[in-house]
C-alpha cells in the first residue's frame, strides 16, 4: 500500500469539503451516542452493521447529513466500530473509548469505491471541483481518499492506493544498537551520535510572540481568527520540520545498518517528567517513520525489554551497578575498573541484547555479518 498526500489549492469552494467535515462531525457524534445509549441498555457493544442501516434512513431524512457520501458515513462507523474494539481489548493498558468531539476539531471524511473522481491535477468530489498541487504521478489502483483539514484552515487530500514500493536497501551486514537521550537525540554503539536540531526550541521565541499577540485579541474575532491561524501556521511548520528531518535520518540509519535495536521507552512517563522536550524530541514518531523505511528497504527493527538494564550494565564485564542515578552520566565500574560514558555503554548493552534476541532467520544477511 503506498499513501500520497497533496495540498488542496485555496478557494473560496473549499467551504464546501469544511461544511462536510462538519457535518460528518454531527454524524460521529450521533453515532456515539447511539453507542453509548445501547451499551447502557443492552450491556454490549453495537453492531456496525445495523447502525449503518440505520444511519441510511436518517440521512434520507435529513438534509445536512446528505452532505456526508454513504462510503463516509461507512467510515465513520468502521472508525467508532475499531476504536470501541481497541477499547474493549486494551482498557486494562490506559486505553480510553471514543469521546463527542466539536464540529471545528473534527479532521477529516474517508471516501472508498465511489464519490470522487480524478481529472488531472483536478479532484471533482460531490457537485464540486477542487485544484491541487500533484507533486507526484499516482500509481496503482486507489482505494481510499481522505479529505482532512488541518488548524490553520488549510485542506489535503491523502490518495491511498495498492502499489507495492520497489525500494529494496543494499545488505551492509552491519548491526547497531542505539540509546535515546535528552542532551543526545541518538547514541550509535559505534560512537557516531546524532543530535536533534530540537525545531520547537529553535521557534521558541516566535512562538511566544504570536501565542501573546493571539492572548491580546478579543475571543472569537476576525482579528483573534488571523492571530490563531499564523500560531497554527508556525506549529505546522515546526511539525513538517521535524518529520523531513526523521524521513532523512531513518533513510541514513537503514542505508548504513541491517539492523537496528532500540529500547522500548515509556513515553508517557517520560512526558510527564520532561514535558515540552519529549514533545520536540518526539521518539515515538520518529520509530514509527524508521520502522517504515526498514520495512521498505529490507532492514530490520529490533525492540528491546523496557525493563532491560541498559545503562546500568558494564558492557566490558555485564556487572549490574544498581546505585546509579539519573544524574550520574559517567561512572566507574567497580567489577573491573572500566570508565563508561552512561549513554556510550547503554548503546552498546542494547546492541549486545538485541543481538542476543534476534531470529537471524528472519534477517537479510550475509554470513560475514558483523558488529558495527
Amino acid at each position: 500500500m503506498k499513501t500520497y498526500k497533496f495540498k488542496l489549492y485555496n478557494h473560496k469552494r473549499n467551504r464546501y469539503l469544511k461544511r462536510t467535515i462538519n457535518a460528518a462531525a454531527s454524524i460521529y457524534n450521533h453515532c456515539l451516542a447511539l453507542h453509548k445509549r445501547y451499551y447502557r441498555m443492552f450491556g454490549k457493544h453495537l453492531n456496525k452493521f445495523q447502525l449503518m442501516k440505520h444511519l441510511a434512513k436518517l440521512r434520507n431524512k435529513n438534509s445536512y447529513w446528505q452532505r456526508v457520501g454513504s462510503q463516509a458515513v461507512q467510515d465513520i462507523c468502521d472508525r467508532i466500530d475499531r476504536s470501541y474494539k481497541l477499547f474493549f481489548k486494551h482498557h486494562s493498558k490506559g486505553v480510553k473509548p471514543p469521546s463527542f468531539c466539536q464540529s471545528k476539531k473534527y479532521k477529516s471524511f474517508t471516501l472508498k469505491q465511489a464519490g470522487y473522481q480524478l481529472i488531472g491535477n483536478k479532484i471533482r468530489i460531490g457537485k464540486q471541483t477542487f485544484g491541487y498541487s500533484k507533486s507526484r504521478v499516482i500509481e496503482g489502483k486507489i482505494k481510499t481518499l481522505t479529505v482532512k483539514r488541518v488548524p490553520s484552515g488549510d485542506m489535503y487530500i491523502f490518495i491511498v492506493t495498492d502499489a507495492v514500493s520497489e525500494s529494496i536497501g543494499v545488505v551492509t551486514g552491519k548491526i547497531a544498537g542505539f540509546d535515546f537521550g535528552l542532551k543526545t537525540f541518538l547514541t550509535n554503539s559505534n560512537g557516531k551520535d546524532i543530535e536533534s536540531p530540537l525545531f520547537l526550541l529553535q521557534a521558541k521565541k516566535q512562538l511566544k510572540k504570536l501565542s501573546q499577540q493571539l492572548s491580546s485579541k478579543k475571543l472569537g474575532s476576525n482579528n483573534w481568527n488571523k492571530a490563531r491561524i499564523n500560531l497554527a501556521k508556525l506549529h505546522e511548520r515546526v511539525t513538517n520540520l521535524r518529520r523531513d528531518w526523521f524521513w532523512k535520518l531513518s533513510h541514513k540509519l537503514c542505508d548504513e545498518y541491517d539492523v537496528l535495536c532500540f529500547e522500548t521507552l515509556n513515553l508517557r512517563g517520560m512526558q510527564k517528567l520532561w514535558g515540552r522536550k519529549i514533545g520536540d524530541l518526539a521518539f515515538g514518531t520518529f520509530l514509527e517513520i524508521l520502522q517504515t523505511v526498514a520495512a521498505m528497504k529490507g532492514k530490520q527493527v529490533v525492540s528491546i525489554g523496557q525493563w532491560f538494564a541498559s545503562s546500568k550494565l558494564c558492557s566490558n564485564c555485564s556487572h549490574k551497578h544498581s546505585g546509579l542515578q539519573l544524574r550520574d552520566r559517567e561512572w566507574t565500574c567497580l567489577n573491573c575498573g572500566t570508565h563508561h560514558d552512561r549513554d556510550k555503554n547503554a548503546a552498546i548493552n542494547i546492541q549486545r541484547e538485541g543481538v542476543s534476541s534476534l531470529r537471524l532467520d528472519t534477517v537479510r544477511l550475509p554470513k560475514e555479518a558483523s558488529v558495527a
